[in-house]
Formats: C-alpha cells, sequence, structure tokens
C-alpha cells in the first residue's frame, strides 16, 4: 500500500504540477525548449489510461517532435498568442482562468469563490505567488495547489506520520470536490475548442484527463 500511495502522489505531484505552471506562467522559450529537450511528455506519470490523457500525449508527442531541433520564431509566437487569446487578451478573454468568473453573472473575479480558495491554501500554510495583487483562484494556482498537497503527502507518507497523510489527502480531495472539480474538467473543454495550437489543446486535454482520474480515487 505504502508504494501504490507513494507512485500515485508522485505521478499527481509532476502532472499537476507541470499543468499549473503551463496555465498560469505566460511562455517563456527556456521552459518550452526544456519541455521538449527533456521529453516530457514522451509518457503520462499520472492517469496515462484516460483517454483524455492519451489523446493529449497524441498531441503534445507530435508537437514536440516538430520541434526537436529547435523552436523557431514563429511557433513561439503563435505559442504566446494562443495563451494570449485564451488567458489574457487584449478585448474578450476566450477562457477565463479564474474560478470565480465561472460562478458569477457579470463574469467577476475576486469573489466569493476567491476567498474561499484562499481559505484553503492558508489552511495549509500556503498563499498564491501574487496574494492580493491577483486573484487566487486562477485554474493554475489550484491545480498547483493540488500538486503541492500531493508533495506533503508524500513527505509525510516517507515520514509515516499516518495522521497527517490522512489530514493531506482529505484535504485534497476535499479542495477538488468543493472546488476545482466543479467547473476544471468544463473549463478544458472550452479551452480544447478553443486553442489554436496543439500544445495548448493537449494541455488542456491532459488536466481534463487527470482530473477525470483523480475524481475517481
Amino acid at each position: 500500500m505504502h508504494l501504490e500511495w507513494s507512485l500515485a502522489l508522485t505521478g499527481e505531484m509532476l502532472t499537476f504540477g507541470l499543468l499549473g505552471k503551463a496555465f498560469y506562467t505566460y511562455p517563456e522559450r527556456p521552459w518550452v525548449r526544456a519541455l521538449v529537450d527533456e521529453d516530457v511528455f514522451a509518457e503520462a506519470p499520472f492517469a496515462a489510461e484516460q483517454p483524455d490523457v492519451i489523446a493529449a500525449l497524441g498531441l503534445l508527442q507530435a508537437w514536440s517532435q516538430a520541434h526537436k531541433n529547435g523552436i523557431s520564431d514563429e511557433a513561439f509566437d503563435n505559442l504566446r498568442a494562443d495563451y494570449t487569446r485564451l488567458f489574457i487578451g487584449p478585448g474578450k478573454v476566450l477562457t477565463p482562468p479564474w474560478e470565480s468568473v465561472q460562478f458569477s453573472e457579470e463574469r467577476l473575479t475576486f469573489q466569493e469563490q476567491t476567498l474561499q480558495v484562499r481559505g484553503w491554501y492558508q489552511r495549509f500554510g500556503l498563499a498564491a505567488e501574487k496574494l492580493y495583487a491577483e486573484p487566487d483562484d486562477h485554474i493554475g494556482l489550484e491545480l498547483e495547489f493540488v500538486a503541492q498537497l500531493a508533495r506533503l503527502g508524500l513527505a509525510a507518507l516517507e515520514e509515516n506520520d499516518q495522521t497527517k497523510f490522512k489530514q493531506l489527502l482529505d484535504g485534497q480531495r476535499g479542495f477538488l470536490s468543493e472546488h476545482l472539480l466543479k467547473w476544471g474538467p468544463a473549463w478544458c473543454s472550452q479551452v480544447a475548442d478553443q486553442a489554436q495550437t496543439d500544445f495548448y489543446r493537449g494541455i488542456a486535454l491532459l488536466t481534463r484527463g487527470a482530473l477525470a482520474e483523480i475524481s475517481n480515487q
């Protein structure tokens, strides 16, 4: 059982950490280059049998293969343009990456969900990178929070601290149930539909598949 949990939590930590960064961070060439050079999408460390994950890896492996000899300026500009139109603007943001927007008729940020999510972070001694300067309920931050709880759970498991391990696992599942699973899968579907690059289409499908897997655990 210890090994089973260790493998699962390691997979969650790696997968949700990567997905969080992909959605939260504006693409930078060194990071994108590293994804290709390190063959990050060769296999999935988590949810490998989920249909969405299989489809995602197909897209992302093809994208990596196309750029194995270097990412051209045009391809990199296309990646940044896709990120901008999907998550930033200008004009109408196609797929707003904040939980509160999904539940606000006026499509507003910094709503009740934002404060609830902040409370979850604080419960485990964590905080958004730009606390008070941007909404805490960005999809990237929520995914990274799931990864952080997996990392902390893995540490508790290695220390044989069963009480702390259970608290962290219950916390992760509670957060997913109350927040990320309520809006993440549908949001990922929107991104997959709206994305103009296989990279972000693949990342969206990979996220949807990972959420489907963790929801069944």
